[in-house]
């Protein structure tokens, strides 16, 4: 995006370390965002809906009212609920992070962090949300292609073979590009006849997908104490 694209993007930041949202607030700047920021959950909540910024950058822990409930309340409003959240947590809070994401949080960093990282992850799900809601047929990702319709990968046209439940757990993967999902959100992708249950299976049908998809793909990075992210880059989707 250019700072002429970004000056239309509304970024609201709800952090109560003023040192630490001056410097986020001052790189939102530099490269022609317009931020608002705000220290109180409760306030934070309020401008959420008088504003309706583009996404929101959510502290867990903040006065007021918690980032958690802050997440819980914006998802059940109607006014609100579309809008993607970023989770802002300091390391150790991993319980936290995991119930942010199944609340409806989009991603979540941990404090430090870099702001280039930041911003990328904010582009990301910026990008993501201005590709429509409909699903495409068809999404490549490097020299790979994923037939959603037909249940088909294939690389350089040579199919690759994927049991269903590897096949429903990269199609949620791909199709949620950028965000984390945790193993009981790619649970829901398994199905009941796949043998046991249980959320350990995923980090099973990851690493046999891993193995498919062969050493020189990478695009499957593993969230420590949450779940797994599609980082592909350069995914491109086709009807």
């Amino acid at each position: 995006m250019t700072n002429e694209e970004n000056r239309k993007i509304k970024i609201l930041l709800i952090e109560d370390e003023e040192d630490f949202a001056d410097v986020i607030k001052l790189h939102a700047q530099l490269n022609g965002y317009s931020i608002i920021v705000e220290q109180d959950g409760l306030n934070g909540l309020r401008l959420a809906e008088r504003e309706q910024p583009s996404i929101i950058l959510l502290d867990i822990m903040l006065p007021g009212l918690n980032g958690i409930d802050v997440c819980k309340r914006l998802k059940k409003n109607p006014k609100t609920q579309q809008i993607p959240i970023i989770m802002i947590s300091a390391k150790g809070e991993e319980v936290d992070i995991v119930l942010g994401l199944e609340i409806g949080a989009d991603d979540y960093v941990s404090k430090p962090f870099s702001l280039k990282v930041l911003f990328s992850r904010i582009r990301t799900i910026l990008r993501r949300g201005s590709d429509g809601d409909k699903p495409a047929k068809t999404i490549a990702f490097g020299s790979f292609k994923l037939d959603i319709e037909n249940y088909r990968l294939t690389k350089k046209d040579k199919q690759i073979s994927l049991t269903l439940s590897e096949f429903g757990i990269l199609r949620r993967l791909v199709l949620s590009r950028g965000k984390v999902l945790n193993r009981d959100q790619l649970l829901d992708e398994v199905p009941n006849s796949d043998a046991v249950i249980i959320d350990r299976n995923i980090d099973v049908h990851i690493a046999a997908l891993r193995r498919k998809l062969g050493p020189g793909f990478n695009g499957i990075e593993t969230v420590r104490g949450i779940g797994y992210r599609f980082t592909q880059a350069d995914t491109d989707a086709k009807n």
